[in-house]
């Protein structure tokens, strides 16, 4: 054959096969896409759809991995501090030393109670307590316990301030002296206890005095400017000079020299509002029927709860007021 023909019978035969080379290569090339920096990955679809339920396989730790779906522990009542307080140690606003993801504060627990540190701290009021002597002639004495001196002895329904307690035995004042009650003959009452540390100070002056003989018209520590009087002792009391000697060692407060000059001083408080610390001006059986100061010839100082501390006829005691004390009642006034 003519080379000439050879090869265009060659030519020929390659341009019938070339469409069917195309469709096979076609065929053996996957889908494709381009991923946002212009390569190419591969699509692949998953086989099903994806679980609502958590993988079982346990994690590094040991422990499941199922997602922990609770609530951050929310406190009931928010700190009395709106910004946080101590160390975040977390993002989600926990403080104190508490490192918990539940918004707790302080080292309590994701209870969301506040820590020590820079919360706001409520002083508690304490109640004082005081002791009721239960038995006939109970020995009062100097230590506690059978060992130690008498120096006095306590009535039934004598009653004294407690200021501290060692085993079976209280300790209280008497005559100006600690002493020591025994615990198996004595009832615990509590009253509250004023915010006004004045107050409490005249009040405590009052409980070292208790047992300590009435004195009428006894010498007073000052003749109410403030001038020290001859004479004075600690050992004697009416009912005047006590209160004017509690308040000048308590609250260097001024007071008068009797009943009728100490009720012109201080506030006028009504009945309804009486406090602790409060004076209560009484008359009595020989003043009841006269009028003005004229009618007061008694003083007590006010403990709470119908309680107080005053001296007549025959010592300085604790008691409860009772209705003819009431009845007797003609004002009260604060001093301090």
């Amino acid at each position: 054959m003519d080379p000439i023909k050879k090869i265009v019978s060659f030519l020929l035969a390659i341009s019938f096969l070339t469409p069917s080379l195309a469709l096979v290569a076609c065929k053996e090339i996957p889908s494709a896409s381009l991923d946002s920096d212009g390569s190419e990955s591969t699509e692949i679809l998953p086989e099903s759809p994806e679980s609502d339920t958590p993988s079982e396989t346990p994690d590094s730790g040991g422990n499941n991995s199922t997602p922990d779906t609770s609530e951050p522990s929310v406190p009931s009542t928010p700190p009395s501090n709106s910004g946080s307080t101590g160390s975040s140690n977390s993002s989600t606003g926990s403080t104190g030393n508490s490192s918990s993801s539940s918004g707790s504060t302080g080292s309590t627990g994701s209870t969301g109670s506040t820590g020590n540190t820079g919360s706001t701290v409520t002083p508690t009021v304490s109640k004082p307590q005081y002791i009721r002597c239960t038995g006939d002639s109970v020995n009062l004495r100097s230590g506690a316990g059978t060992g130690y001196a008498v120096v006095g002895q306590a009535e039934k329904g004598d009653m004294y301030a407690v200021v501290g307690k060692t085993g079976q035995w209280y300790k209280t004042y008497y005559r100006n002296q600690t002493v020591y009650l025994y615990a198996s003959y004595a009832s615990v009452f509590t009253l509250e206890k004023s915010d006004n540390e004045d107050v409490e100070n005249v009040i405590e002056e009052g409980y070292k005095l208790l047992g300590t003989p009435y004195v009428y018209g006894a010498v007073r520590l000052h003749d109410g400017a403030g001038k020290l009087l001859g004479g004075f002792s600690v050992q004697k009391f009416d009912c005047s000079s006590l209160i004017q000697y509690v308040f000048y060692k308590g609250a260097d407060k001024l007071l008068a020299v009797n009943t009728r000059t100490q009720v012109k001083q201080g506030k006028y408080v009504k009945p309804s509002e009486l406090q602790r610390g409060d004076c209560i001006f009484f008359t009595n059986e020989n003043r009841q029927y006269l009028t003005g100061v004229e009618r007061i010839g008694h003083v007590a100082l006010y403990l709470g709860n119908e309680y107080i501390l005053h001296t007549s006829s025959d010592y300085a005691r604790i008691e409860k007021m009772s209705a003819t004390r009431w009845n007797y009642y003609v004002e009260a006034r604060r001093f301090v």
